[in-house]
């Protein structure tokens, strides 16, 4: 069994002043002591000659300050917003971040450390690092985790509104993967992932996007390795609203329910379905050609009427075959389907909650005859969250039991 005794915790920052001293303390509360926290403060260089950014880089330069002050966390600081250090180019933003993060911590710590990847504005429990440590120790060839994780509501009921529309939304969608079983059941936050140096570099690193990165970078370790859905801790990310990242959260926050409805819709439960026949197809097509629910959405993205040929030639065993064709139809090519389909055959005529609602009476989850994301209390609304968290957990630790027993 493997043995990890030490845990680098990597921090992207920007303007976090605020939020930054509460992930502080939720560290220094830790049970387990071993670790060490990587920032990195980051802004473009050319925003020390925009006014309207002055506030953004003092804030940055005052957090250093406050980091460096810090006692009873040993803390690596990557100066990526000083005068002369910042962002030049497009290198830049928060896919950058963590790539400088993960590389720092890989170059200056040996096999026996786990990497959790964090943001500033997360909170989380006493137990939440011996939690991580303990799932890797206890579990052969585990290659990364995608970490339960919960929004917590503020004062505010627009954000609280905006939010857990959004929440539902991530839920649903993973609740949706479960149920079909699929290899891209993840949900990528990167304040909720934990991974070691090996897996890491087997999976090519972190791809430097601006936003999407963490989806990336899980969606290589389910290719490269074994995954963890579950875990008996959970993580806090901030439901504020953001424009540091061009979509998730903050974004999603920001754009409120009507705009959420067109960017986030609720997907049918027959296109995850269509999904699930198209998968449990692969060890049919390696003998012939078959049409799958997927097969004219796969030809026109891969711009080929051949989509499966050229993998019975390179791959000349069943399981071989299977294989690639998960990796080819993963989890991007199923969130492009789900788009695609919707909006060519639902967006212009429903209003994509009735599907939400179809599947709450599946799973015999009472909703009020009048349940309404727009109109219902928030405090309705967030108790069909809190069911469906809980609900997404079970499935997240059955899913896990059978695969990493597998």
């Amino acid at each position: 069994m493997p043995h990890y005794n030490h845990i680098s915790v990597a921090v992207p920052a920007m303007d976090e002043l605020d939020t930054m001293p509460l992930l502080i303390e939720s560290l220094k509360k830790q049970s387990f002591g071993n670790f060490d926290l990587y920032v990195c403060v980051n802004n473009p260089d050319d925003w020390w000659n925009s006014a309207d950014k002055t506030d953004i880089v003092n804030n940055n330069i005052q957090l250093i300050n406050l980091l460096n002050s810090t006692n009873d966390i040993k803390i690596t600081i990557i100066d990526k917003c000083t005068k002369g250090n910042g962002w030049t180019g497009k290198k830049k933003g928060v896919g950058m971040a963590r790539k400088l993060l993960f590389d720092r911590i890989i170059a200056d710590h040996n096999s026996d450390n786990i990497i959790v990847s964090m943001d500033a504005d997360t909170t989380f429990g006493p137990d939440y690092l011996q939690s991580i440590i303990e799932k890797f120790n206890t579990t052969s060839h585990l290659s990364a985790m995608a970490v339960p994780y919960y929004h917590p509501l503020s004062e505010n009921n627009n954000c609280n509104r905006a939010i857990l529309r959004y929440e539902l939304y991530m839920r649903y969608y993973m609740l949706q993967l479960l149920r079909i079983r699929s290899p891209y059941a993840f949900t990528a936050l990167g304040s909720a992932m934990a991974f070691t140096p090996k897996a890491y570099n087997l999976a090519g690193g972190i791809t430097p996007l601006e936003g999407g990165e963490d989806f990336y970078l899980m969606q290589k370790f389910c290719k490269t390795g074994l995954i963890s859905i579950s875990n008996t801790e959970v993580v806090y990310p901030s439901s504020r609203t953001s424009h540091r990242v061009p979509f998730g959260t903050g974004p999603a926050v920001n754009k409120g329910i009507t705009e959420q409805e067109k960017s986030y819709p609720f997907y049918p439960s027959i296109l995850f379905d269509n999904i699930k026949e198209t998968f449990y197809s692969f060890d049919r097509l390696y003998q012939n050609d078959y049409t799958t629910p997927m097969t004219v959405f796969l030809q026109n993205q891969l711009k080929t009427t051949d989509i499966w040929l050229p993998l019975r030639k390179n791959y000349k065993k069943a399981d071989l075959f299977v294989k690639a064709c998960t990796e080819r139809v993963d989890g991007l090519r199923i969130l492009q389907y789900l788009k695609q389909e919707y909006n060519n055959n639902y967006q212009t005529c429903i209003n994509s909650e009735i599907f939400l609602k179809e599947y709450c009476h599946s799973q015999n989850i009472t909703l009020p005859d009048d349940f309404s994301l727009s109109q219902s209390p928030i405090g309705i609304i967030n108790d069909i969250r809190n069911i469906l968290f809980h609900k997404e957990n079970r499935m997240r630790e059955e899913w896990d039991n059978k695969r990493l027993k597998d």
